[in-house]
């Protein structure tokens, strides 16, 4: 089995290459424009002038970025990134703090770091941009969009060509049920009583979305959040096995939220909806880490003594072997392999009902 995960990630690098490649060289994008809201995993910078702690603009952060730190969780790459360059687009999508002018004809990225699809949550964080008011953010792209293309009519034509990402629940947990000291919610709800609350705000606020233009719509689900460091050291036994409370609930959330794939496309008229697995990529690889390249999956490769790597922290020199970057996001390099399922499928759980690439031709 082992030899078959070596022989599939080197096929998969070299495809990924080529495709990469065919990216960079591509007179145009495969869509004219991807907007991206969500929350520290595909931050490129948004809280970089809030006040909060949830921001990293600073080195270590962005080592191994061509434009050092710009407030991305990572050491590189984010799996939104990683997704821009596979659908083509030559620079990475800009951040709403930083876009501006004709830049937002190809886009805009609107994630917030601690952000949440409940407004309270990350608040134990500081200052971060919710959902909601991240779509109050594209409200007012939209604006400008229609000076830029001359009415509302030319907008929501152009927008309905254009992917929309989101990417949101982890927060909803880890930063909101999962800390009865902040939060009352898992005291009044169990996590089977919270999750269907949860969906059921999330999918106000796709519709939200909807009716703003957004017609191309891919959900990413939440990750393995009870297998990353911080919780780890705190709740594992060992400080390795995966918390399985956590993991259940971040199950429960991606299912049910997979599940309501087929109620968008039947009530969204003109719309179409795909769900991105956000787990079991990052659970292959912890079940099967040497034969996807990785040594370490259960430490950060900075962020010691921290939950976020502080300014100027050593780092380890081997980062494409680590899992995770600090104590809750992952490296470049586990970005790639994510960003990759999510844009073409090697698992038939990869996407449902298909993936990236194919919402890119319709």
């Amino acid at each position: 089995m082992t030899e078959e995960i070596k022989k599939w990630t080197v096929m998969s690098l070299v495809a990924a290459a080529v495709i990469l490649h065919n990216a960079a060289v591509a007179a145009e994008p495969q869509v004219p424009c991807l907007f991206i809201f969500g929350d520290s995993l595909i931050d490129p910078g948004n809280n970089n002038n809030l006040k909060t702690i949830a921001r990293v603009n600073f080195r270590p952060y962005g080592v191994d970025f061509p434009l050092g730190p710009t407030g991305r969780f990572s050491n590189g790459k984010m799996v939104a990134d990683v997704v821009a360059q596979l659908l083509g687009f030559e620079d990475l999508i800009p951040s709403y703090l930083k876009a501006r002018g004709n830049q937002i004809l190809k886009g805009v990225n609107y994630a917030s770091a601690a952000a949440g699809i409940r407004p309270e949550t990350g608040r134990n964080w500081g200052q971060r941009i919710s959902f909601d008011e991240q779509l109050n953010n594209f409200k007012k792209t939209i604006a400008q969009l229609a000076t830029i293309l001359g009415g509302l009519g030319a907008v929501s034509n152009y927008l309905g060509k254009c992917i929309f990402l989101a990417g949101f629940g982890n927060n909803d947990y880890l930063n909101n049920y999962f800390q009865p000291l902040f939060y009352n919610t898992s005291k009044v709800y169990t996590v089977k009583q919270y999750t269907p609350l949860v969906i059921k705000r999330y999918s106000e606020q796709l519709k939200v979305l909807y009716t703003l233009g957004a017609r191309k719509i891919a959900l990413i689900g939440s990750s393995p959040f009870g297998c990353i460091p911080a919780e780890l050291l705190v709740l594992s036994p060992d400080r390795s096995t995966c918390v399985k409370d956590e993991n259940r609930a971040s199950q429960m959330f991606s299912n049910q939220l997979r599940a309501k794939i087929d109620d968008f496309n039947a009530n969204f008229h003109g719309a179409q909806f795909i769900f991105i697995d956000g787990y079991n990529p990052i659970m292959d690889v912890i079940k099967n880490a040497a034969a996807y390249g990785f040594k370490v999956k259960n430490r950060a490769c900075c962020g010691v003594s921290s939950l976020i790597c502080l300014p100027d922290e050593s780092v380890c020199p081997n980062r494409s072997e680590y899992l995770f970057w600090d104590f809750a996001h992952p490296t470049e390099a586990a970005c790639l392999l994510v960003g990759r399922r999510a844009y073409q499928s090697q698992k038939p759980t990869d996407a449902y009902p298909f993936d990236l690439r194919r919402l890119a031709q319709l």
